[in-house]
């Protein structure tokens, strides 16, 4: 696995086991987490990617590999670098920016 995990970097990323509702399976998930800790850390912030469910407003709209879809944030979660396949693009700029406000928005008092 590459030593350079980026935020915005989308990798392939094995997320089972899960438990109930939790978004299963070997999907394309965007790393969220600042570079700082990427640099640092064993462990990544992904939220999933899906061309499926539906355009809540905690969740961006994004093109990537040909695909329309989401990045799902209310599905965040931290990860081992173990979980990384591999890695498959990144994200536009401007979807991170978008990404990050809405997280913000998501955990402001």
């Amino acid at each position: 696995m590459p030593d350079d995990v980026r935020r915005g970097d989308v990798f392939l990323v094995s997320l089972d086991p899960t438990r109930g509702d939790e978004i299963r399976k070997t999907r394309p998930c965007v790393i969220i987490s600042p570079d700082e800790l990427n640099a640092h850390l064993r462990t990544f912030i992904v939220a999933p990617l899906t061309t499926g469910g539906h355009p809540y407003p905690f969740r961006v709209s994004c093109k990537f590999d040909g695909r329309v879809g989401h990045v799902v944030l209310d599905q965040i979660r931290t990860v081992d670098r173990e979980r990384l396949v591999r890695r498959m693009g990144s994200l536009s700029t401007s979807t991170v920016q978008r990404v990050l406000v809405i997280l913000q928005e998501m955990f402001a008092p």
